[in-house]
């Protein structure tokens, strides 16, 4: 291998987090219940964008530390609860849902993430619409 090789490998390792753009992006979530009369729209931030993945192909050259797939994941985030209108008493009116204040490049935590990529388009309302801005 040639030196400007072994470099440029050792280099994309070193900094190819520096090349991510992962970070909270503004989200619209649409909530609503069953026995409620309204959907709400909430606007939150998500963590969302690409970050530095390392391919696999050459696995048996390097050490299993740099074979990695990394997704766009929460470093700090609090929960926030909106009150969902038009709720019969017997119905709990509450919604709380996640709000990302950093983001960051690393292992997918399913206790708090959706790890897979297969996406169901359900993020819309069948009941009239009314718009949460917390």
């Amino acid at each position: 291998m040639s030196p400007f090789f072994v470099m440029s490998l050792l280099f994309g390792l070193i900094f190819g987090q520096t090349a991510s753009l992962c970070a909270p992006s503004e989200y619209t979530i649409h909530v609503e219940k069953r026995e409620c009369a309204y959907c709400l729209a909430i606007n939150t931030t998500i963590c969302a964008g690409f970050c530095m993945t390392r391919d696999s192909n050459g696995k048996k050259l390097l050490l299993k530390s740099a074979l990695s797939q990394n997704v766009c994941t929460y470093k700090e985030m609090l929960y926030r609860t909106a009150l969902i209108p038009g709720c019969p008493h017997h119905t709990i009116p509450y919604y709380s849902y996640p709000v990302a204040l950093s983001c960051k490049c690393g292992k997918c935590n399913t206790d708090y993430s959706d790890c897979v990529r297969e996406r169901v388009r359900t993020n819309y309302c069948t009941k009239p619409q009314k718009l949460c801005n917390l």
